[in-house]
């Protein structure tokens, strides 16, 4: 498997993150992985890249977006609406999956009205997980 580029990681857990991390490492997944322990710091970062305000060049949108549900400060619907907005004005070409370790109804439910959302998973990541994700999503990555 050929890596992405770059993938983001936002979920509040540190465990999480460092169980993931490990996944997309192992699998190699990605050239990058960024983590953010919110949705607000990882919107930050996606409008001073769409803004061209990030003080380099070499910053680009991550391929995938791996999004927790529930979060403090800004949580993964509150982080989906104000992507949508970025979104609308920016284009950004980002595959996005949402990651939760209680994936009720109602959350599943209200997933539906958001487009930019391809999937969900269980926390944590498995390599499954990771491979059908680049198989359906980014076949030319696959080797």
């Amino acid at each position: 498997m050929r890596p992405l580029d770059l993938i983001f990681l936002i979920d509040d857990d540190e465990t999480t993150n460092h169980v993931n991390l490990r996944t997309l490492k192992r699998t190699n997944a990605a050239k990058e992985v960024k983590i953010f322990m919110n949705g607000e710091q990882a919107l930050n970062f996606l409008k001073l890249i769409s803004e061209g305000d990030s003080g380099t060049t070499s910053e680009k949108y991550p391929d995938l977006i791996f999004l927790d549900i529930k979060m403090p400060i800004m949580d993964g619907f509150e982080f989906l609406d104000a992507y949508q907005e970025l979104n609308a004005r920016y284009i950004i070409p980002t595959q996005i999956m949402m990651l939760t370790s209680s994936a009720s109804f109602y959350d599943l439910n209200r997933l539906e009205k958001y487009d930019v959302v391809k999937r969900h998973f269980p926390k944590p990541l498995t390599d499954f997980d990771v491979k059908e994700i680049v198989k359906d999503f980014f076949p030319g990555h696959l080797a």
